[in-house]
């Protein structure tokens, strides 16, 4: 039986499912940043109603350890992929090992990311850069790979992970702001120009998920409402919410959706405390934490 106490790695318990078993039979999907978190969950609840996957990411470890859980817990194949989404060249190394592999691709879900805290007036060039150049570029980089080399000719399905930081003026998140702000521009501009090639291209857009890596490092600082006291319905999400949501769109089922943002943050965004009170008060908790 797998461990389920590491939280980057933790199965569903009693995952039960909403979709028919079959609903992605014989299906492949690349996932990047699917060894930890909800791109774990993603690609599980992927294998779980058959598809196989590809999980790619910096660090071999993680990518042995979860591509092990993956396959004892559902049965399917998972390839696991040493890959920097932000050099292009490892990248479509990454998708020619994909092909060679499993002879197709359908699905592509861009989660790799990155992110910290950071008030904009001491975010140095290069964090921005950095930022930027993992969630947008790389989202880029995966997209253009992957089309290239398989959807241009046959069609697939691209899911973007996002994030609802830009829709207001997010408290020290001005780079994973931007990054996620274009990734959204991007999904819009891609849906309207390949589309007529049988490529439809989504954003989802998580809120604040229990058991993320996001959380542990946000929490803490108040960024995160962590009780639900300014989540309208009341609690926060979990990763088997965003892999389900992440499923319809992969799926037949959202067969005639393309260049839309869906938000699950259980309405979140539109009413989380956001103030200079709070920004001061992360600010002393920051400097606290140094100390």
């Amino acid at each position: 039986m797998a461990d389920n106490t590491d939280p980057d790695t933790a199965l569903i318990e009693n995952y039960q499912g909403f979709f028919r078993e079959d609903l992605l039979k014989n299906k492949v999907a690349i996932i990047t940043g699917g060894a930890t978190g909800i791109g774990f969950t993603i690609a599980e609840v992927f294998m779980r109603h058959q598809c196989d996957t590809v999980i790619a990411s910096r660090k071999i470890d993680k990518l042995k350890k979860a591509a092990k859980i993956l396959e004892d817990a559902t049965g399917r194949r998972c390839l696991t992929v040493v890959m920097d989404v932000r050099k292009p060249q490892e990248v479509v190394h990454m998708v020619e090992q994909a092909l060679s592999h499993f002879g197709k691709i359908d699905i592509l879900v861009n989660n790799a990311a990155g992110n910290f805290l950071a008030p904009a007036n001491s975010l140095s060039f290069n964090a921005f850069k950095t930022v930027v150049d993992i969630d947008t570029l790389g989202t880029f980089n995966a997209t253009k790979a992957v089309y290239d080399k398989y959807m241009k000719d046959h069609g697939g399905v691209i899911l973007n992970i996002s994030a609802t930081l830009q829709y207001k003026g997010t408290i020290f998140q001005t780079h994973a702001a931007s990054a996620k702000a274009a990734i959204d521009a991007m999904t819009r501009s891609l849906a309207v120009e390949w589309g007529g090639q049988g490529i439809r291209i989504n954003c989802l857009a998580p809120g604040p998920i229990e058991n993320t890596e996001g959380i542990r490092k946000l929490a803490g600082l108040a960024l995160t409402d962590t009780k639900g006291r300014y989540i309208p319905l009341g609690r926060m999400g979990t990763r088997e919410e965003i892999g389900e949501c992440a499923l319809f769109l992969a799926s037949g089922a959202s067969s005639f959706i393309t260049g839309t943002v869906i938000v699950v943050d259980g309405g979140s965004w539109m009413t989380s405390e956001n103030s200079m009170v709070q920004a001061e008060q992360v600010l002393e908790q920051m400097s606290k934490s140094r100390l």
